[in-house]
């Protein structure tokens, strides 16, 4: 049997027309070499297999070649060239940096660099992934590497640049390699499996390319693993199966799915592809690249974008037609924040789930303000304990609208000669219920729909309220419930909450009066609105149907008390009964 050779090694470039995808690189190279401007030490820097060490040995063997084309590249034909391309070239040392980092593997090599050449002009030296040499190593190399013999050039290939020491970087040329397109690994695959007479379709090589990931090493071991898995005739399905990779065609359903609104088949298509052992992470950033590769083909400009195959690229163009900016604009946000949120998720199905419920929404939001989410109405929290009617105000504010547009609607007619009467509202029965006398009844006046109720006293309209008991008071309990209704408030009322906290109700002689210290006209103007509901909220809480606030502005003279955190407890195990047990069970204390 013969030996098989890896198709990366096999196809390994020969020459500097043959690298693929650094064409920048490669002229610069060969430019230098016909001009004979060689420096001593060069850094190439990138990914893996990208064609660095590759690179490398090309150019030790053109600059030692006894006979160069005029194309800057070696003849191949001399003895030279002979004992590069049969591996025994003595003008050619490497060095694996990897596993020979130490001080005494430098200190060798330094011994080597005296050596002249035996034939051409120089001794190359590639040290490769030569970050994981040791600082002593760094250092023991300094010398040399600054001031080498003149027939020694240094080659360090590394793939982590950031890790060489700067005093390294000064004293040698750097040439950053760049990953390489979808479409140059795309073109060498179709000239790999040429030569190796086997058929193959263009949207698997796509796949093999973007599982590369800019690495020609990479694609070259992959399309060997399928040609095998496949005998000799690579198609789209069977690579997908074979490398596990997630079918584009669940991304163009789905979507199909989400202008269609239809939930269910959206559900049926996750189980389906979680089923088959794909994570929801790798499903939802394949999603979120779906949605940007929509954007960018609805533009003729942009579509160039797309690395995929032409078919591809055509379904790619039919369906942005179907889908609204907007709306890839929203997905591609809900998709996002999935993937930003998943790993803290503990239920991540369901994460997943309800990211696609809400894109499958999407279509039916065209009709609200643009934005990226939709709009919220946020209803009064103290709506029911004011006694407040919020189906009838809707009502009065709409037959306000028409009474106040009427005149506008009119403008330019003339008058009827005899005006009708206006015909007088018919105010609204209050149903008599029993009062406790000693309760203070409070009245509500509605405004329109976009104004908060404001509750005042001695009104028309009187509205009782509930008996909560009478249930002694102390500044401390008080102190208490005032936080918890502070705790209570709304998100948008956090500049008011952190009013309330700095503030400590004071409980008057009859002990049923508290009073409060406002720092400013505003926030007594503010607190007398939120009067009524601060009032029930206490009255519920510390079972007090006969407590009342009154407030006036801070002076001078005024004091702040303020409770200790170990009064404030000793209150609570009083008040909370489970509070008390826990405490007693496991030995609790306040630290």
């Amino acid at each position: 049997m013969e030996n098989y050779i890896v198709s990366a090694r096999k196809y390994r470039p020969m020459t500097f027309d043959t690298v693929v995808g650094q064409g920048a690189l490669t002229t610069t190279l060969k430019n230098a070499i016909q001009s004979g401007r060689l420096a001593h030490a060069y850094l190439f820097c990138g990914p893996r297999g990208v064609g660095k060490t590759t690179c490398a040995r090309i150019f030790a063997k053109t600059i030692n070649c006894l006979n160069p084309q005029p194309n800057g590249e070696a003849c191949g034909e001399c003895e030279s060239c002979k004992a590069f391309n049969e591996q025994r070239s003595f003008n050619i040392h490497e060095l694996d940096a990897a596993s020979n980092n130490s001080v005494e593997d430098i200190r060798q090599l330094i011994e080597q660099v005296r050596i002249p050449p035996q034939i051409g002009q120089y001794k190359v030296f590639i040290i490769d992934e030569v970050h994981m040499l040791s600082q002593a190593a760094f250092n023991a190399f300094l010398k040399t590497l600054e001031e080498p013999p003149k027939h020694a050039i240094f080659i360090l290939a590394t793939t982590e640049k950031h890790k060489i020491l700067p005093t390294i970087m000064s004293r040698c040329q750097i040439y950053d390699f760049k990953r390489m397109g979808v479409n140059d690994i795309v073109s060498h695959l179709k000239h790999v499996a040429k030569k190796e007479n086997i058929q193959v379709e263009d949207a698997a090589l796509n796949i093999i390319a973007q599982k590369a990931d800019g690495g020609m090493r990479d694609a070259l071991s992959i399309f060997d693993q399928v040609a095998s898995f496949c005998s000799g005739n690579i198609t789209y399905q069977r690579t997908i199966e074979n490398l596990n990779v997630l079918d584009y065609d669940y991304y163009f359903r789905l979507t199909e799915f989400f202008l269609e609104g239809k939930i269910t088949e959206c559900m049926l298509t996750l189980n389906e592809i979680l089923s088959k052992g794909f994570e929801g992470q790798y499903f939802i950033t394949g999603l979120a690249s779906h949605f940007r590769n929509l954007l960018v083909s609805q533009d003729a400009q942009t579509a160039e974008l797309i690395e995929a195959s032409d078919e591809v690229r055509n379904r790619y163009k039919e369906q942005a037609q179907k889908c609204k900016p907007k709306f890839l604009y929203r997905a591609m946000k809900l998709a996002n924040n999935c993937d930003l949120n998943y790993k803290q998720s503990q239920n991540k199905r369901l994460l997943v789930e309800l990211t696609l419920i809400e894109m499958a929404q999407l279509s039916s939001d065209d009709g609200e303000a643009s934005g990226l989410c939709p709009t919220q109405i946020l209803k009064p929290i103290f709506a029911q304990l004011r006694g407040k009617k919020p189906s009838a105000e809707p009502t009065t504010s709409n037959a306000n609208r028409q009474q106040t547009s009427a005149p506008q609607q009119h403008r330019g007619q003339q008058p009827p000669a005899a005006p009708a009467a206006p015909t007088q509202p018919v105010p609204p029965t209050v149903a008599k219920t029993p009062v406790t006398p000693r309760l203070k009844t409070f009245s509500i006046r509605h405004t329109d729909t976009t104004a908060s109720s404001v509750v005042k006293e001695d009104e028309e309209v009187k509205q009782p309220t509930a008996y909560f008991g009478n249930k002694p008071v102390n500044n401390l309990s008080l102190t208490i419930a005032w936080r918890q209704f502070a705790a209570g408030l709304p998100h948008e009322d956090i500049g008011f909450t952190h009013q309330l906290n700095n503030m400590e109700p004071m409980l008057q002689e009859d002990g049923q009066t508290f009073l409060i210290i406002a720092e400013n006209p505003i926030i007594q103007q503010e607190l007398a609105k939120r009067k009524a509901a601060i009032e029930i909220f206490l009255q519920q809480q510390l079972q007090n149907s006969n407590l009342r606030m009154t407030t006036r502005l801070r002076e001078v003279t005024d004091k702040r008390r303020a409770f200790s955190r170990a009064e404030i407890f000793s209150q609570m195990l009083k008040e909370s009964e489970p509070l008390r047990k826990l405490k007693e069970e496991f030995e609790l204390e306040l630290a």
